[in-house]
């Protein structure tokens, strides 16, 4: 009876261990697909003159390779969606963990469980249908569309990211801190953001830089709603093309070096993502260190 646990042990052990090289794998060969397709262009182009060049006519005679409207155009729509969802997930998460009770408590989860699991080309439908027009009326934008719609389309999806780490970060705060304040005369608001916030902020800051992640990834949705204009973005109203938008937009006729410069567009955005996780993976790690 030992025997036979002891394998079956091992081999749970040997699937798990499987499963995670599989992963492991499967990243160095992305990573070495794009670096090998995409810096090749490097040969050809300055990089300088491709990072901070907003003059992209890959078509052209000369062909020009700028991509810096195309990094705008991501900070711009990230940094928008941000400044929308971060408020608005931060007091919903707190209304989830410390003040939502029972059955509306439970549907409120639901709600933002289902806001997750929608397909993002179902937010860009949205937008174009319900928001662009709204914007149009209220702005006077001649098409409703641009960076202000990418933005509260990318703003709703980054949502359910924001609110359920709130929630736990929030739920992990030792009771004996929330208890402690309460004793010592504090009301439970009080308690909320002069001690529970402040203990679980790196939690939460992993999760706004996690929906940062999601934001400037996401390709569907934006390239829907953003306009998808080759020009410097100069306002909310301004229509735009983001990194992502780029390579989905141009890889259905791009060749020889217009299509490399894609795959390098494609390294320039693997970096701003490698980047955003080595952020996480830090703030993850000074949470639990403050919590020993």
């Amino acid at each position: 009876m030992k025997s036979s646990k002891s394998v079956l042990e091992v081999t749970v052990e040997k699937i798990f261990l499987l499963s995670a090289l599989i992963s492991v794998i499967s990243v160095i060969f992305i990573t070495v697909f794009i670096f090998q397709e995409g810096l090749p262009l490097f040969a050809k182009v300055n990089p300088l003159k491709f990072l901070f060049s907003s003059n992209w006519a890959p078509t052209a005679e000369p062909p020009q390779y700028g991509i810096l409207s195309f990094i705008m155009g991501s900070v711009w729509v990230t940094a928008g969606a941000l400044l929308l969802s971060v408020p608005i997930g931060l007091a919903v998460g707190i209304f989830m963990a410390e003040m939502a009770e029972g059955r509306f408590a439970d549907i409120l989860r639901l709600v933002v469980g289902l806001l997750a699991g929608i397909p993002s080309v179902i937010y860009g439908l949205f937008g174009y249908i319900a928001i662009s027009p709204l914007i149009r009326t209220l702005f006077k934008s001649p098409t409703g569309l641009g960076i202000l719609t990418a933005s509260i389309v990318l703003a709703i999806m980054t949502l359910p990211t924001i609110i359920n780490i709130t929630e736990v970060s929030l739920r992990a705060v030792p009771q004996e801190l929330v208890e402690g304040s309460l004793a010592l005369g504090a009301t439970h608001w009080m308690t909320i953001y002069r001690v529970m916030v402040p203990s679980a902020r790196s939690g939460i800051l992993a999760g706004i830089v996690l929906g940062m992640g999601r934001a400037i990834g996401e390709t569907m949705a934006v390239l829907m709603v953003a306009g998808n204009a080759v020009t410097m973005p100069k306002g909310p109203l301004s229509l735009t093309r983001t990194l992502t938008m780029n390579i989905a937009t141009d890889m259905k006729y791009a060749a020889d070096d217009h299509a490399v410069s894609l795959f390098t567009t494609g390294i320039v955005l693997f970096v701003f993502i490698l980047g955003i996780n080595m952020l996480v993976q830090y703030l993850m790690k000074k949470a639990v260190k403050e919590d020993v």
